[in-house]
This record gives structure tokens, C-alpha cells and sequence, in this order.
């Protein structure tokens, strides 16, 4: 079950914040262990060279790559460079994502254009130049992650920028499924809830001002009604499943891995 045999997965943000587990790093890892020869895409030289050193040291194929997934040309490249060392792609990965609070009013137009690109725009650009080599193909799988943020808004701590990019996943995610169906490649969207990765450590911890890490774990764990948030062990189940051939018949819809979030009343 759950086995990616022959095929190759490219897994952008494939490294990890800070000491731990990171969605893409976790993603990249669990896909080689199922079969997949991987290219782990990530921004940082030194990201990347954690994650091949893990997926390499269990004997696993898998090649770094370093591109910033916002600009056309470096994606483009990336997806070559994936073709040129497996001969193929079969599940495209967007993972990257990242989040800045501010409302419509106080948020800078600079702040709002460089959450579009890193959240959206990244994951468009990874679809363009993706669906082409799995065309030729005959077939392929895509996900993309979104978050809760895009389906629930905190009044008191409102992310326009994010919350907006991330539904923008959703249609985005619907549109390349519904144009794709007929060509045999599927892409869905996995909507992480609060999800305890690096990210809070060494993200959240300093945004919100926080002394002390491990009260704001608890209180994000509160949060979930199955009593602790998720991780990023979770998302790659998730995205794994969504990529296998087990989920064949499913596409142009959301998985959330959310621990209830989503379906608990305020």
C-alpha cells in the first residue's frame, strides 16, 4: 500500500526551519521510504543538505536543488534538472508557504505582493512547468498545501495576505484538476491545521512576541479539539496518500489534517 515505486517526486521546501521536522522535509523523507527517487527543492544550500543526508543515509536515490520557487526561470530549471537526472516526473509537491499578520488597512502592498508570490504564485509556477513533462507523460500527481488560515479568520490577529493566497490554493488546486482530468493527471490540496514543526520555535515564537515557547504550544494545542496539534509527519501521510495510486479516483478536492479545527463550533 502507499508505494511510490519508479516513480520521482519533486518536493519543494524540502528542508526544514530549524532542528526537527518541516512538512517538506518530512514529505520528502516518507516518499523516498516508500519508493520514490526524490529532488528535494529548497532555497537554503544547507536545508537541503540535511534532507539528502537523511533520505541518502537510508539508502534511498534522492538530489538537491536550490531555486527560489517565486521566480519563473529558477523553477523551470528545477523541473528540468529533475528531468535530466530521472528521466521523468510524477508527483509535484508545492509546499512552500509562509505567513505575515496584518489586516487590508495595515498591511504594506509590498507585504501583500510578497505573500501572493511566496504562498500562490509559487505554486503556480510550479504547476506550469510541471504539467507539460507529465503530459508527455500520460500522467501525474500534484499537491498542493494550503492552510486553516484560509478557511477561518482571527478577528484579533487577521492574516489577509495569507488567508488569501492560501484559498487561492483551492481554486487554483480545481482549476489544473478539472483541466487535467481527461490527461490522467489529478492534483488536490492538503489543508494543514496548527501543526507543531520548527516554524513555531523559530517563526511564530518571535511574530507574536512570545516569551516563552512552550506556553504557546500549550495554548495551540488547546486550540485543537483532539487535544494536541499535528505534525509534520502528518501532513506527509496525508500528502503521500493524496499522491499514491490508492487515491487514484480522487481529484480537484481538499484533504484536512486539522485534529476537528475546521468542523468545531467557535
Amino acid at each position: 500500500m502507499l508505494r511510490l515505486d519508479g516513480k520521482v517526486a519533486l518536493v519543494t521546501g524540502a528542508g526544514s526551519a530549524g532542528p526537527g521536522w518541516g512538512n517538506g522535509k518530512a514529505t520528502a523523507v516518507l516518499m523516498a521510504r516508500q519508493g520514490a527517487r526524490v529532488l528535494a527543492l529548497d532555497n537554503r544550500a544547507e536545508a537541503v543538505e540535511e534532507t539528502l543526508g537523511l533520505i541518502r543515509g537510508e539508502g534511498h536515490e534522492a538530489e538537491g536543488h536550490i531555486a527560489d520557487v517565486t521566480l519563473a526561470a529558477e523553477v523551470e530549471a528545477a523541473v528540468a534538472a529533475c528531468v535530466a537526472r530521472f528521466g521523468r516526473l510524477d508527483i509535484l509537491v508545492n509546499n512552500v508557504g509562509g505567513s505575515f499578520p496584518g489586516g487590508a488597512e495595515s498591511m504594506a502592498e509590498a507585504d501583500w505582493d510578497r505573500q501572493l508570490d511566496f504562498n500562490l504564485r509559487s505554486a503556480f509556477l510550479g504547476c506550469k512547468y510541471a504539467l507539460p513533462v507529465m503530459k508527455a507523460q500520460g500522467r501525474g500527481a500534484i499537491v498542493n498545501l494550503s492552510s486553516i488560515a484560509a478557511l477561518r479568520m482571527s478577528a484579533d490577529r487577521p492574516h489577509v495576505a495569507y488567508s488569501a493566497s492560501k484559498y487561492g490554493i483551492l481554486a487554483l488546486t480545481k482549476s489544473v484538476a478539472m483541466e487535467h482530468a481527461r490527461l490522467g493527471i489529478r492534483c488536490n490540496t492538503v489543508i494543514p491545521g496548527l501543526m507543531h514543526t520548527p516554524l513555531v520555535e523559530h517563526r511564530l515564537v518571535r511574530q507574536l512576541g512570545a516569551n516563552d515557547a512552550a506556553a504557546l504550544i500549550a495554548k495551540r494545542d488547546a486550540q485543537v479539539p483532539m487535544g494536541k496539534m499535528g505534525d509534520a509527519w502528518d501532513i506527509a501521510h496525508a500528502v503521500l496518500f493524496l499522491a499514491s495510486d490508492e487515491a487514484r479516483h480522487i481529484t480537484g478536492t481538499e484533504l484536512l489534517v486539522d485534529g476537528g479545527i475546521s468542523a468545531a463550533m467557535p
